[in-house]
This record gives C-alpha cells, sequence and structure tokens, in this order.
C-alpha cells in the first residue's frame, strides 16, 4: 500500500469512528455555546446580586462565554471516545483547557480580569482545583465567580452519559461541595437562582 493510500485509509477509519453514536465525552459546539450562553448569563446576575461595578459584570458575562474555548484545542482527546473512560494521562491534558484557551486569547485585546476569569475557573475554593491549586482569595473574584455559575450550568445541562439534574438536586449536590466555593459568592448566587423560580 503507498504511502498517500494509508494515511487516505487511516484518515476515514478516523472519520468512521468519529461517526459513532455512542461517544460519553464529545465536544458538540452547539452544547458548548448553550453552556457559555448559561455561564455567562448566571455570572453577571451574580456579579450584579454581589454589587460589582458593571464593568465588571459585563466582563463576567464575556468571561462566561469564552471560559471553555481552550477545548477547542482538545478535540482530539475529547472526540471519538467510545465508552472508555480518559485515562489519567488524558485526563490531565483536559484539565489544562483554562490555560490553554487563557493562552489563546491572550494579546487578543482582552482585559487582564477577563482573561485570569477564564484561567482560574476550575480553581476550587478548598485548594482542591486547577491548574495550580489555589486557594480562598488567591482565586480572583471572577474565577470564584464563574467557578460556580459553570457548575451548576453543567449539573443542570443533559450531558452524553447523564439527564440533566432539576434545580433542587443540582442545589443539594453543590451544597454537598460547598467547600469549592466562595460562600458570598455562593449565596450570592442562591439568592439570583431563588429570584427565577
Amino acid at each position: 500500500m503507498a504511502l498517500g493510500q494509508e494515511v487516505y485509509t487511516l484518515g476515514t477509519a478516523r472519520a468512521e469512528a468519529l461517526k459513532t453514536s455512542d461517544r460519553i465525552l464529545d465536544f458538540d459546539l452547539s452544547a458548548e455555546l448553550n453552556h457559555g450562553i448559561v455561564v455567562s448569563n448566571l455570572a453577571y446576575a451574580v456579579a450584579s446580586e454581589m454589587g460589582l461595578d458593571e464593568k465588571v459584570c459585563y466582563e463576567l458575562a464575556l468571561a462566561g462565554m469564552l471560559h471553555d474555548i481552550g477545548k477547542l484545542r482538545l478535540t482530539e482527546y475529547i472526540n471519538g471516545r467510545e465508552r472508555d473512560p480518559l485515562m489519567i494521562e488524558e485526563l490531565k491534558y483536559v484539565r489544562m483547557h483554562s490555560a490553554l484557551g487563557y493562552e489563546e486569547l491572550k494579546g487578543q485585546g482582552y482585559s487582564k480580569f477577563v482573561l485570569e476569569s477564564i484561567l482560574y475557573h476550575h480553581e476550587n475554593y478548598d485548594g482542591t482545583g486547577y491548574p495550580y491549586n489555589l486557594t480562598g482569595e488567591e482565586i480572583p473574584i471572577g474565577g470564584r465567580i464563574l467557578r460556580v455559575c459553570d457548575v451548576f450550568a453543567a449539573l443542570s445541562s443533559d450531558r452524553p452519559y447523564r439527564s440533566a439534574f432539576d434545580t433542587s438536586t443540582v442545589m443539594e449536590l453543590m451544597i454537598d461541595e460547598i467547600k469549592n466555593f466562595d460562600m458570598e459568592v455562593f449565596l450570592a448566587f442562591q439568592r439570583v437562582i431563588h429570584k427565577k423560580q
């Protein structure tokens, strides 16, 4: 088999593998956009509820829309997975999406606040998050707000491996993991959610 034929055959096999409907982890652009919209709207509302300046609220809405953009550079790891879970090494790479998003957007005119909110949106208040295991107020306020909003949006959405949880269940799950969140942010977030019901 000639090299060109071999590459074509491998490419065709890869394309067929990507058509598999049983994928657990999948980069669905429309689902990611919807997730970004939910996080964006919640982040704006939480920042507003906390009495933050209108410019900060707007920038958090922008960061919420862009917070997972680094996943676009990880499609090789996310797409085409069958029922096998991510290996530990792959999971470490996928956890780089916040840093990859930060790097992708740096130098494109976004403020330091927006960029840091994106970079730190997976940091947990107790220091168990990533990419840097920051604790408490070491995490910029934008990252702390996005963390809460991102978790809510993820739990309240359908995923390939489970259905969306209802709001009451999501709140219970988040309270069980309260150590991950800034309490002031979480209380403002609860007020926002309760106003919407």
